[in-house]
């Protein structure tokens, strides 16, 4: 008599998977109701876990290079943070679809104390100067773009003024101390110090990433955003390259023709009235090009303001 093994495979419809996940947010939500969150109490346990030290601190902002300027925020560790605190959600974050070119990732953050669940979506390319990435380099790009994915949803369900006043606090426990001219100093060595060892860059280009042309030009908001930009590195937000060695254009100098004729440009607009305008010709005489002056009058009469 033949032995023969079966395979025993179940099958599962989709409407059985809807009701067990249904009946697991219901839960949830049921629980949520039962145990609201206290809004003092989770803002002092996310201030507290913020500032624990600097380390933690410097976790929390991030920075990232656009058009010649830096834009700076909470990062995906605050909002992870923000998310502990803050109770009753649910999230998360799944990459939803890999081309040619890019890799896009879906997060979801449900507050289900509120009743309020909102998706959001992240590309990233997935193509360098040699290529599409391999596999490695894509699942990392993906991880990134989950991350912070993740954070926009999350810093799209908590009060704004909730998380400011964290990140605000973060901020301070960044930059420590700055009242003295010793202190920025040592803390600006710290900074420069440590981007130098972790990501081999000259002193030259951390300052190119702030726009300074030397070191002692450096503000407390600098070093804040030299310190968010090692952590925007670090979680694939920016790279290398582009934080610190991104051809930036230099403004071109004015001669001084053009700052004298913006220089009359904006008295001429400040002039609200025709007698203001009259009284202006008269004090500084024929400086003021004739065709402004009646452009003006005519903006005036025609009541622009």
């Amino acid at each position: 008599m033949e032995n023969t093994d079966f395979e025993n495979i179940e099958i599962v419809s989709t409407e059985i998977v809807y009701q067990q996940d249904k009946a697991q947010i219901d839960v949830q939500i049921s629980t949520a109701k039962a145990y609201p969150r206290v809004m003092k109490r989770a803002i002092e346990d996310a201030i507290a876990i913020v500032t624990m030290d600097k380390e933690t601190a410097s976790t929390c902002t991030y920075s990232v290079p656009r058009s010649g300027k830096a834009i700076t925020g909470p990062s995906v560790h605050l909002a992870k943070i923000l998310a502990q605190v803050w109770g009753n959600m649910r999230i998360e974050a799944k990459v939803v679809s890999v081309d040619a070119k890019q890799i896009t990732s879906e997060a979801i953050c449900f507050d289900l104390e509120k009743n309020i669940a909102i998706k959001t979506q992240v590309k990233r390319s997935i193509v360098g100067k040699n290529g599409r990435f391999n596999d490695d380099m894509i699942t990392v790009t993906g991880n990134a773009a989950n991350s912070i994915a993740l954070r926009n949803a999350i810093l799209s369900v908590i009060p704004r003024a909730v998380v400011d006043k964290v990140y605000n606090s973060a901020k301070q426990a960044i930059t420590g101390d700055l009242s003295t001219a010793t202190k920025l100093l040592t803390r600006r060595k710290q900074v420069f110090e440590a981007l130098q060892s972790t990501y081999t860059v000259t002193e030259k280009e951390i300052l190119s990433a702030v726009g300074k042309a030397s070191v002692d030009h450096i503000t407390a908001e600098d070093l804040l955003v030299l310190i968010g930009v090692g952590t925007s590195i670090k979680d694939g937000d920016t790279t290398v390259e582009s934080a610190f060695r991104q051809k930036r254009e230099t403004p071109p100098v004015k001669t001084s023709e053009e700052t004298e004729s913006e220089r009359l440009k904006l008295m001429v607009s400040d002039c609200k009235t025709i007698e203001d305008l009259e009284l202006l010709k008269e004090t500084i005489g024929s400086e003021i090009p004739v065709e402004l002056f009646e452009t003006r009058k005519g903006e005036i009469e025609n009541g622009a303001k």
